[in-house]
């Protein structure tokens, strides 16, 4: 019953950090405020799933657990920021001098009114 209570428990806690992360995104917050928001929510999210669901850390020797956990952290990590890595020096490659507003006679996002 005891685990009963926790799946439960985390059940619920997760619906509740979905449906804030979704309020967060609908109510429009600014894109730093907003962000963080989002990332506090989905380590809270982290911690629900692998405490409450995965039971880490709650067996007598949870040694292997925490490497394999550690090695799969490792590799999203080195996936993710490889993939950001090279998509940013792709862009930066690809673009270089190229400003699309002049080639396809676009008029450039000018926040200041320089009219006068």
């Amino acid at each position: 019953m005891k685990s009963l209570n926790a799946y439960i428990l985390g059940f619920v806690l997760s619906i509740g950090f979905t449906l804030v992360a979704f309020w967060t995104v609908g109510a429009g917050f600014g894109a730093g405020m907003g962000v963080g928001i989002l990332v506090v929510l989905a380590v809270l999210q982290l911690l629900v799933q692998l405490i409450l669901f995965l039971h880490l850390g709650r067996e007598p020797k949870p040694r292997w657990n925490l490497i394999a956990f550690f090695f799969a952290l490792f590799v999203v990590v080195v996936i993710v920021g490889g993939s950001l890595w090279i998509m940013n020096n792709v862009n930066h490659e690809q673009l270089g001098s190229y400003n699309v507003f002049e080639k396809e006679n676009i008029p450039a996002p000018n926040h200041e009114d320089h009219s006068n």
